[in-house]
């Protein structure tokens, strides 16, 4: 891409009504443009392959299928791939972790204001990383605070816990077996100072560790 050539965007979210609203933000914006939208994940991924997109703003929710995170990390798998944003109204350490470590440059929320999500379109084009402020407080405080952060395995299990699965249920969601989804469980709790899985969902909960 040269110097004067514009950021050319690909907007990926389930609802057109989303879609329709950064595409009337971001066109009027100099230097970028939107090439491209996608209504699912898996469009996304196919979509962000073609070599014509710089930045893919990811949604994180999509209504069954691959999530935004599957999609972030599919799409910065390949080389020379674009950069991703999401753009989400999730900010747990649930949804950010999974979508960071997957490989997404910029991580905002939907209520970022216009010239906020314009910068972290340039931020994240020039490969620096652009977080909310939500985001950056709550990824310092989990290094700061390393005993109280749960793996990106605890939070699955824990998460599904908090829908009401029992041990079995979750290893067979998530392809364990049921003695290490309770080693997993029994690491939380010991992390978290509790005795109960009740108790472990509350904490966890209340850290914003995972959404409820």
């Amino acid at each position: 891409m040269s110097d004067d050539a514009p950021i050319r965007l690909l907007l990926a979210d389930d609802h057109p009504v989303v879609r329709a609203g950064l595409r009337a933000v971001l066109e009027t914006e100099p230097g970028l443009a939107v090439v491209a939208e996608a209504a699912t994940a898996e469009e996304a991924v196919v979509r962000a392959a073609a070599g014509d997109i710089d930045v893919v703003l990811m949604d994180l929710q999509f209504k069954g299928g691959m999530n935004g995170a599957e999609a972030t990390a599919a799409i910065t798998a390949r080389p020379g791939a674009p950069r991703v944003v999401v753009v989400t109204t999730y900010d747990s350490d649930a949804d950010t972790l999974p979508a960071i470590e997957a490989g997404a440059t910029g991580y905002l929320l939907k209520d970022a204001r216009p010239e906020d999500l314009a910068a972290a379109v340039h931020t994240a084009a020039a490969g620096r990383t652009a977080l909310a402020p939500a985001v950056a407080d709550r990824l310092l405080h989990r290094l700061r605070t390393p005993g109280t952060s749960l793996t990106r395995r605890e939070t699955e299990v824990l998460t599904l816990v908090a829908e009401g699965l029992s041990n079995l249920a979750v290893a067979r969601r998530l392809h364990l077996t049921e003695g290490t989804v309770k080693s997993h469980l029994a690491r939380v709790y010991a992390k978290l100072g509790v005795d109960s899985r009740t108790a472990a969902v509350a904490a966890a909960t209340d850290l914003g560790l995972i959404r409820r």
